[in-house]
């Protein structure tokens, strides 16, 4: 497994790490025995940075993850996650109160007494030009409740605004084979300040795992199932925005891509961004062992050469930069 820095937190970590929004079960039942069996294997293969929410399950993912590191506090971890969506999304909202209510119960639920990394949880937009939110993160960490904070960004202008930010130690943001977008100023941007980028959404949903068909179906409380148009959030969380036929029909052509070089598809998709200049870690969730196994495996893949970057690029111009450049 590869390490590399987590921007201006000083710490390093594995470039593959886990997103546990599912072990939420905010989108398909994850028993916590199956739950607890993931961040096992995950931890087994190499990774050292777990993401989570306070709203993954209504803090579900964040407990099941503290209880597992309390029983393997031998294992070198870093967990990252994040808060603001508990409270209607107006900037109003983004205030140190809320701030310091909504930590206090991450700690519980992660059982520290100071969280390793909080992430503002794609707030509305205003909220970057805030000082007055950055002020109340800041207070945060001289009181000790958190070492660092970030910012998860729906946008790349948003990115942009937060890597300008002089305390914000990372940015998540939307970055795959379909959403390209953040190779343009945001990755030289967070190079230049030091500022950590970690991508989620790194398989377009599970598109770039070459496993779905216009056919498939999806369970009714999956996001991928309710959210295609964005009725629930943004539209680009669920298959990063791109239309599905389209998406599978795009996966088809990855999948080729993968091949030719020699990896199943949903591993070269995450090797390809892992090695992305700029990039930290990239976290796509895992559902079984076998997944987060095989997703770790992305985590020693060698270098992948400029004609399978080549490839990508006129892969993603010719399906999805029109639809999908403009909006994010």
């Amino acid at each position: 497994m590869q390490h590399r820095s987590l921007g201006r937190t000083g710490r390093d970590v594995s470039t593959i790490g886990l997103g546990t929004w599912q072990l939420g079960a905010d989108w398909g039942e994850v028993s916590e025995a199956d739950a607890r069996a993931v961040l096992d294997a995950s931890a087994e293969s190499g990774v050292t940075f777990f993401d989570t929410a306070d709203v993954y399950g209504d803090g579900r993912s964040e407990s099941i993850i503290g209880q597992w590191r309390r029983d393997n506090a031998d294992v070198e971890l870093t967990v990252a996650t994040k808060m603001g969506r508990r409270a209607e999304q107006i900037p109003a909202n983004y205030v140190y109160e809320n701030f310091r209510e909504w930590t206090d119960r991450s700690r519980r639920n992660l059982g520290v007494d100071t969280l390793d990394l909080v992430q503002l949880h794609c707030p509305p937009t205003a909220v970057y030009a805030d000082d007055a939110v950055f002020d109340a993160l800041d207070r945060l960490v001289e009181e000790g409740a958190i070492a660092n904070y970030g910012v998860s960004v729906e946008t790349t202008a948003e990115a942009l605004a937060a890597i300008a930010r002089p305390r914000v130690a990372t940015v998540q943001i939307i970055l795959n084979a379909f959403r390209l977008k953040p190779l343009d100023e945001v990755l030289p941007a967070a190079r230049e300040a030091g500022v950590g980028i970690i991508t989620r959404v790194p398989l377009a949903s599970g598109l770039l795992s070459g496993r779905y068909s216009r056919d498939t179906v999806f369970a009714a409380n999956d996001h991928r199932t309710f959210n295609r148009q964005g009725e629930a959030f943004d539209q680009g969380e669920t298959f990063s925005g791109v239309d599905y036929d389209e998406g599978v029909e795009a996966a088809h052509e990855f999948s080729t891509l993968a091949q030719n070089v020699g990896l199943e598809p949903a591993t070269a998709a995450l090797a390809w961004v892992s090695q992305l200049p700029g990039v930290s870690s990239v976290i796509p969730g895992a559902r079984s062992v076998a997944q987060a196994r095989s997703n770790a495996a992305a985590g020693s893949v060698p270098e992948l050469d400029e004609a399978f970057t080549a490839s990508v690029r006129e892969l993603y111009d010719r399906r999805f930069r029109a639809a999908v450049h403009p909006r994010w």
